[in-house]
């Protein structure tokens, strides 16, 4: 079987036995499974409009899954998204302030490579402690998330925060620098197109080009890599920085598609929930895009769950653990295997 198709095999399996062990929780705790899930279902597709809540929930998925998969393929763990999607929509932000009165494309573009620029540079940072000083990247961006969550706080506290707002946001992009919605009145828009194409391109970058197939091989044994020639240094340090703009594409398009402003605190730990999308998704483009979708429709639906079946939302996060727990054990065995047979 072609490894490809044979991981998502084991996703799916993965997602199965998520649900009966939920189920199987839900009639414990005396819930009819059923009825929940079909509520859920309903809740997440049930009319048009529910339709566009989910894949308006799918957005900031679909890109930080992307960015998770992209340097989990080069063998590096980014747990630093969550400090870049903020420092990025808080510099793509300033920038849309600072252009204001310009033509509606230039600051958007401006906008998006300002911000992608720094959450290239976060990641880019921790690539290269890792590549120059082979420090740890997992403490280098866990430290990262801190520092510029706060700093992002901090400006919109105090030196950014619109005068005329009590909370701590900065003041309205306009609703002439929004991305358009694909959908009336909801929060699906042109971002998701976006990620829809992003999602391709990595795809064919990883299977067409030279450096995606230079990070594929470091990824997968860097001391063979770098005996062929492959620059370790170079590569560890884009994979990272790349993986920080497209982490930074979460954070810009959350603003532009959605808050219309930069808000203290708007990112539910989408950083976070991008590791389990890329697991899910076993680091494949595509397989991102499912994943992102089958999280956003959990989200989604989870509110109808709850009001209809009487089950609460946080069944959601429950389920969201067992698919993770179920992807994760076997690689998790065979990985204690090979330090047993060492």
């Amino acid at each position: 079987m072609l490894p490809e198709l044979q991981n998502l095999l084991l996703s799916a399996i993965a997602i199965i036995l998520s649900l009966f062990i939920t189920a199987v929780i839900m009639l414990a705790s005396g819930y009819h499974p059923f009825e929940a899930f079909r509520a859920l279902l309903d809740g997440a597709f049930g009319s048009r409009n529910s339709m566009a809540t989910t894949l308006g929930k799918t957005i900031p998925l679909v890109f930080v899954g992307l960015a998770c998969a992209y340097s989990n393929r080069g063998g590096l763990f980014n747990i630093g998204c969550e400090g870049q999607l903020y420092i990025g929509g808080l510099a793509a932000t300033v920038t849309a302030l600072q252009m204001q009165g310009m033509p509606r494309a230039l600051v958007l573009a401006a906008a998006f490579v300002t911000g992608m620029l720094a959450g290239g540079l976060a990641g880019g940072v921790t690539g290269f402690l890792k590549a120059k000083l082979n420090i740890n990247e997992v403490l280098v961006a866990i430290m990262l998330n801190y520092i510029l969550k706060f700093f992002a706080s901090y400006c919109v506290h105090g030196p950014i925060q619109d005068p005329k707002s009590s909370v701590a946001q900065t003041a309205a992009i306009g609703d002439k620098y929004m991305l358009t919605k694909l959908v009336p009145k909801s929060q699906l828009t042109t971002a998701f197109l976006i990620g829809i194409l992003l999602a391709v391109l990595l795809y064919l970058f990883f299977s067409k080009t030279r450096a995606g197939f230079n990070i594929r091989a470091v990824g997968e044994n860097g001391t063979a890599a770098q005996a062929s020639g492959i620059g370790m240094i170079k590569t560890v340090i884009m994979t990272m920085a790349v993986s920080g703009a497209l982490a930074a594409l979460t954070g810009i398009t959350e603003v532009f598609g959605k808050t219309g402003k930069f808000v203290d605190g708007f990112s539910p730990g989408y950083g976070f929930t991008g590791i389990a999308v890329a697991v899910l998704g076993r680091n494949h483009p595509v397989g991102v895009l499912l994943s992102a979708l089958l999280f956003g429709i959990m989200e989604s639906g989870a509110m109808k769950m709850s009001y209809i079946a009487g089950v609460s939302t946080s069944m959601i996060k429950v389920m969201q653990g067992l698919v993770i727990l179920f992807v994760a054990t076997p690689e998790l065995v065979s990985f204690i295997k090979g330090k047993g047979a060492k």
